[in-house]
């Protein structure tokens, strides 16, 4: 039946969250209704508050969360009432060409390929005041219960604690997995990483777990240096400190450019600084950061003539059903630590 609980609805861009009553439907085929029990925020929901990010209104925003299933619709068989879970936004479907490709993880049946704020079967299980409610990235988080396709929520040990690990259903898998899945950072490299969010301090710590000798991070906001420190940097460095452009310091500093680079901000300038630090012939620079709308990036064609690579990253490039309660794991056995991402 419909349950009625607390969300938090983005009527319009540039106006504040409203705590609303809302009826969540009950799941329909191949669907999974979740009580969330802790949510993370991401930049990227703050991007559609400001219009960065393009999305229907009104909406519940949130994508990064640990909850508990509270009831599957027909045809479920991998989930029953009770399972702690983590929604995931990068859906895995097992058949489009991207799952049952080794080099792809972005689900051919996620939100931004559907049609943005919808369930896959073109409704929502939203509705506030008479009106239909949109989802967000298929998960919409920021409410006590959601409904999510069944290929769009991993299983995890009931043991984790929620408040810690729903940041592996964004924040931290994304970064971490832009080190050793998408760039695959190797032992003894020099790596830069342009912002040092949780996104970034994450890129940080997976440089680190890969082993690299030499980790720059970059921010304008000299507060973030002491926890980028802590989580692995080697060198941190702010561009507002220099009167030459970054990418040129970043040159200087490492000799030819840096082996690896990392743009965790969303900026097309930093975009392009990012790409040019990196070693002229064999560098790779990885774009984390969400794009913002509507914008190009103009640059030199010969910076990728002598050999570079450019790469986009989504979630970290996992297959989000298979690795989140890998990383769940890892994260029980002190593989890793989140607490220092939390504030």
């Amino acid at each position: 039946q419909v349950i009625k609980c607390k969300a938090a609805v983005l009527w319009e861009a540039n106006k504040p969250f409203s705590i609303e009553e809302v009826e969540v439907a009950p799941p329909k085929e191949h669907e999974v209704r979740i009580k969330i029990m802790a949510t993370g925020i991401c930049r990227s929901d703050d991007h559609v508050v400001t219009g960065a990010l393009v999305t229907p209104f009104p909406i519940i925003l949130g994508h990064e969360a640990a909850g508990v299933v509270e009831s599957v619709g027909k045809g479920v068989t991998s989930f029953k009432p009770g399972d702690k879970v983590i929604p995931l936004f990068v859906p895995q479907c097992g058949e489009c060409k991207s799952c049952l490709s080794t080099k792809g993880n972005l689900c051919s049946k996620n939100d931004r390929a559907i049609g943005g704020g919808l369930m896959p079967d073109g409704t929502t299980r939203f509705t506030c005041k008479g009106k239909a409610i949109h989802h967000f990235l298929g998960t919409s988080t920021f409410t006590e219960y959601t409904v999510v396709a069944e290929s769009a929520v991993a299983k995890i040990d009931s043991a984790a604690p929620p408040e810690k690990v729903c940041l592996i259903g964004c924040g931290f898998s994304t970064g971490y997995g832009a080190a050793l899945q998408t760039a695959k950072v190797e032992p003894g490299s020099t790596c830069a990483v342009f912002g040092l969010g949780g996104v970034g301090l994450s890129v940080v710590m997976g440089c680190k777990a890969a082993g690299a000798s030499r980790i720059i991070a970059v921010d304008i906001n000299k507060d973030k240096f002491a926890k980028a420190k802590e989580l692995g940097a080697t060198d941190c460095i702010n561009p507002k400190d220099f009167e030459k452009p970054i990418h040129e310091v970043l040159i200087e500093m490492t000799g030819q450019g840096v082996d690896y680079s990392f743009e965790v901000i969303g900026r097309t300038d930093t975009m392009a600084a990012a790409l040019a630090c990196c070693q002229f012939n064999y560098g790779v620079s990885v774009i984390v950061g969400v794009p913002p709308a509507a914008q190009k990036i103009t640059f030199d064609p010969m910076l990728l003539f002598t050999g570079r690579s450019w790469k986009g990253s989504v979630f970290g490039g996992w297959k989000s059903k298979d690795s989140v309660p890998k990383l769940v794991a890892d994260y029980m056995n002190k593989k890793f630590v989140l607490d220092p991402l939390i504030t």
